[in-house]
């Protein structure tokens, strides 16, 4: 028995987000689903939202045999963790991605004429889904995400949220060109109480 064939009778062991998909087989047209929820294996995501580690992502796929590949669709979604871009606040959400890719087989044409980074690949009669979920990520979430469409950020002034701070909360804000003007204001207004003085000791 050769170890092609050896390896085509074992059962499909799916470990996380890595799918084994020896038993879908190369026939075009073969088709399986995947329905189950894995943890997240890592933080997935950018630096101020992000699926965290041990997470539950929930995969609803079909896998799906064509003849350069095997072409991976469905659906794929998880809560996220983030800090709010504007009152710096922690807040909580989720991400889903429909997903349709194709993982070219070893040594097909796909494989042999596309350059590395610009397709997935399957290795021993294996897909690893977490570069393609980290990819989809990346370009659904935000960049500056908000805890929500409206939120008001913080006081410029006192760093207070303005959720939170008091109706018609503001600062009295002294300009510092208005401050030397009051100076000369003031020391204007002691000549008169001094020019006589200064009269008087003329005339002595």
């Amino acid at each position: 028995m050769s170890a092609r064939h050896h390896s085509a009778s074992r059962p499909a062991r799916d470990e996380g987000l890595v799918l084994d998909v020896i038993s879908l087989g190369r026939r075009p047209g073969s088709m399986r689903t995947v329905n189950r929820v894995v943890p997240s294996p890592s933080r997935i995501g950018l630096d101020l939202v992000a699926i965290e580690e041990g997470t539950d992502v929930e995969l609803d796929l079909r896998l799906e045999a064509v003849s350069e590949g095997v072409l991976v669709t469905g659906t794929v979604r998880a809560d996220t963790v983030g800090e709010c871009s504007r009152c710096l606040e922690p807040f909580t959400g989720s991400v889903d991605l429909y997903l349709t890719e194709l993982f070219a087989y070893p040594n097909s044409v796909t494989e042999q004429t596309t350059e590395e980074d610009e397709i997935y690949r399957m290795v021993d009669d294996e897909i690893d889904l977490e570069p393609v979920i980290v990819d989809a990520v990346g370009l659904e979430l935000p960049l500056r995400p908000l805890c929500s469409d409206d939120c008001a950020g913080l006081c410029p002034e006192c760093g207070i949220r303005l959720a939170i701070a008091e109706s018609g909360h503001g600062h009295e804000i002294i300009d510092p060109r208005w401050a030397g003007l009051a100076a000369a204001i003031g020391a204007g207004s002691e000549g008169p109480s001094s020019a006589p003085d200064s009269k008087n000791n003329e005339e002595k």
